[in-house]
């Protein structure tokens, strides 16, 4: 006999896994340059040159037993002490090693936190569609129940009336995720301080903090000049998760965070218990060389100008062939497109068929849309561009 709820989630993978796996298999039949995966958000753009040397240093220079050995659970001390550094300075709140846990990505960020701040079977998280789908999994897993909020389409800001109406005696925490992932919203200040606002009234009313969980992977991917507002500066219970999976380039070496600020209320009580978490788990001691690359190239980023140039295409191209772009993504490199039909699953089953791998919105809450992962090469996207044009020709465009 198996967990019956692990037999389900490993035996069937996520639609944006199986999709990949698909793309996979599909090259090897037809070739790589017949295949057009938009499905995973694999960076394609190399991390920077600076970071590569820094990683060769520590190989080369650095004493072997401590590079490669076991740090503190909650990550290495002068490693923490660089990265509170840099958030101080940054962000101009008062950040120190005590307030960082380094984590193996910014997934199991979210399951600490989870597993930390949920008190009994079925307290509540609430989460704004559309959302990355495993954050219910993470949510599930840790004995809390996700409550999924509808999009407010066509900005994707947060529908504050709706979560007023949401909140209730078990809510122990509210996820965002901006820039979000699938829609490439970025929450604005406005729609940020109006959240913060609504939090400590119902926190007052409440005699406890409802916590705010904020998802950060995609942090420094903007475009158009903006920058991502500090969550912190607009709620002070804030817990933040980041990874450098997309800053640096460095996904397949899962290295990230869980900041809980000294502003954030029961501060130690919380940390200690994103700590306990992280034993429960297992997610103690965080690759050791990576933990010190990443706070030695923390601030740096991979040529996100190669998104920018991607989006732009896309924008341009998707528009001549009849595709709506008229709000094209802030942020992210993900294009969250409507499709041509109510049926989105449909939709990306037509573009299947054409060998153009599009993931369903529906599967991030939002019917209706087909979410592109546009971090691949820039000669792939000028190629699918009349692949698009055939799709778009079946529906008469």
């Amino acid at each position: 006999m198996v967990s019956k709820r692990c037999y389900e989630l490993g035996s069937a993978r996520s639609v944006i896994r199986e999709l990949f796996e698909y793309g996979n298999r599909r090259a090897g039949e037809v070739g790589p340059e017949r295949v057009y995966d938009f499905s995973i958000g694999n960076p394609s753009v190399p991390p920077p040159q600076a970071a590569l040397e820094e990683l060769e240093r520590l190989i080369r220079d650095s004493d072997p037993l401590e590079l490669h050995g076991y740090t503190s659970a909650q990550g290495d001390l002068a490693a923490r002490r660089k990265l509170a550094a840099g958030l101080t300075a940054r962000f101009g709140h008062d950040y120190g090693p005590d307030d960082l846990y380094l984590t193996v990505g910014a997934a199991a960020a979210l399951c600490c936190v989870f597993h930390a701040l949920t008190v009994a079977p079925g307290d509540e998280f609430i989460v704004f569609a559309p959302y990355f789908p495993e954050y219910k999994v993470f949510i599930e897993g840790a004995g809390a129940a996700a409550v999924i909020l509808p999009p407010k389409a066509p900005d994707f800001q947060i529908d504050l009336d709706a979560l007023d109406a949401a909140i209730g005696p078990r809510t122990r925490g509210v996820l965002i995720n901006s820039p979000n992932n699938p829609a490439g919203v970025v929450y604005t200040p406005q729609t940020l301080s109006g959240l913060g606002e609504l939090l400590r009234r119902r926190s007052g009313e409440l005699g406890r903090p409802i916590y705010l969980i904020s998802d950060e992977p995609y942090r420094e991917i903007v475009y158009d000049g903006k920058q991502t507002p500090w969550v912190p500066d607009h709620y002070a219970d804030a817990i933040v998760c980041y990874s450098w999976s997309k800053s640096l380039s460095l996904p397949g070496e899962r290295l990230g965070y869980v900041l809980v600020g000294g502003q954030v209320t029961d501060h130690d009580q919380v940390f200690a218990a994103v700590a306990g978490a992280g034993r429960r788990l297992g997610y103690v001691n965080a690759p050791s060389l990576f933990q010190r690359l990443c706070a030695a190239c923390d601030g740096l980023t991979a040529d996100l100008s190669i998104y920018a140039e991607n989006r732009a295409l896309l924008t341009q191209g998707l528009g001549a062939l009849g595709y709506d772009t008229s709000l094209p993504p802030a942020g992210t490199f993900y294009y969250f497109l409507p499709t041509l039909e109510p049926d989105d699953v449909a939709f990306c089953q037509r573009a299947k068929a054409l060998d153009l791998l599009l993931v369903p919105g529906s599967g991030f809450g939002a019917a209706g849309y087909a979410r592109l992962s546009f971090c691949v090469p820039t000669p792939r996207i000028r190629a699918a561009l009349e692949v698009f044009g055939k799709l778009a020709g079946e529906y008469g465009r």
